[in-house]
């Protein structure tokens, strides 16, 4: 609801433009109380997750006993989440938490979501019919999806294409053009294996002239080099058609640039991305070194302009994973972007 309240404030009509699907599960306070105590539990071992209670939620929906959105407006709304916050009290000792003073506050709150919420089903396959674009922006990468990511340091969805089809009920016959998004360079937040980060110099220059940041959490990303071990596998399961390359003029000042191209254990390449993360712990990993630009690029428009060496970069990158670069970030306005 704030998230409404914040939209509304700024001047937006939210009617009819924001919908929330019935049969969502809901994410509760308690919930982003029972992650902080599993990350604790965990001690050093911790995944580094945001702790807004995304996993419990998801643990929830798949133990059968999560509640969706229907359910606010279901007379036996707050019988189920009496005994849901009972069944996490036995589990994690009884934390502070005033479950009937949320009952009360989740009954006024459903009155306000009420005219937000649609049959997503129905509403999709409408638009589907009537010949509707529909655009489908992931907000996590492939390294985090909980079947193909860095399991068990992920997020507790699937990010690759097919949860178009299960988050939206989208047939796959109906998705189109799939375009993937990728840095210039790699980045991640929280724990897990990262085989091309640069715990030196290079790491911090990416950190601080790319402003990496987490956006929920507001945590240094880590960063590195760009994999294209990761990028390849990220590109045989969600089949890009055309991809898009952000955040290339953060490369702008440096000499020379290094792409990882190959993965090694005892001399011997690997195939593919390991799942095992002991064994992706004791990869070396091969680069290609490239020459840097040395310029500012924030201002070109059109792919020609791009000085040589950095024209090269994006078609080194091309020619290794077979998926054209349509579009290129070249600074943080919104023009900043060459279409090719």
């Amino acid at each position: 609801m704030k998230y409404l309240d914040d939209s509304v404030h700024t001047g937006l009509n939210c009617q009819g433009r924001l919908l929330l699907s019935d049969r969502a599960h809901l994410v509760f306070d308690f919930h982003q109380i029972v992650d902080g105590l599993k990350e604790v539990e965990l001690g050093g071992k911790s995944i580094g997750t945001t702790k807004k209670g995304i996993g419990p939620a998801y643990s929830s929906k798949a133990s059968r006993s999560g509640l969706r959105v229907h359910h606010l407006f279901d007379t036996t709304f707050a019988e189920k989440f009496r005994t849901i916050v009972e069944g996490r009290f036995k589990r994690y000792g009884h934390f502070e938490y005033d479950t009937e003073a949320e009952i009360e506050r989740y009954k006024g709150l459903a009155e306000r979501l009420k005219p937000f919420v649609v049959d997503a089903v129905s509403y999709m396959h409408t638009a589907l019919q009537a010949n509707k674009r529909i655009l489908v922006e992931g907000a996590n990468a492939l390294m985090l999806d909980i079947d193909y990511g860095t399991y068990p340091f992920v997020t507790s969805s699937n990010t690759a294409i097919g949860g178009t089809c299960t988050g939206l009920a989208i047939p796959p016959k109906q998705i189109g053009r799939i375009i993937g998004v990728v840095k210039a360079y790699t980045t991640r937040v929280g724990g897990g294996p990262f085989p091309s980060e640069q715990l030196n110099e290079i790491g911090t220059t990416l950190q601080e002239v790319g402003h990496e940041y987490g956006t929920t959490t507001g945590r240094k990303r880590r960063c590195g080099w760009l994999d294209l071990v990761v990028l390849r596998y990220s590109t045989m399961i969600n089949g890009y058609d055309v991809l898009n390359l952000t955040k290339l003029d953060v490369l702008d000042g440096l000499e020379e640039i290094k792409v990882a191209v190959k993965y090694k254990i005892d001399d011997k390449e690997i195939d593919g991305f390991p799942a095992n993360l002991d064994l992706l712990g004791q990869v070396t990993v091969e680069y290609i070194t490239l020459p840097g630009w040395k310029s500012d690029i924030s201002k070109v428009k059109v792919f020609e302009d791009l000085p040589e060496k950095c024209r090269e970069y994006v078609e080194f990158i091309e020619k290794y994973l077979g998926v054209k670069i349509g579009w290129i970030g070249v600074g943080p306005s919104r023009d900043a972007m060459i279409t090719r």
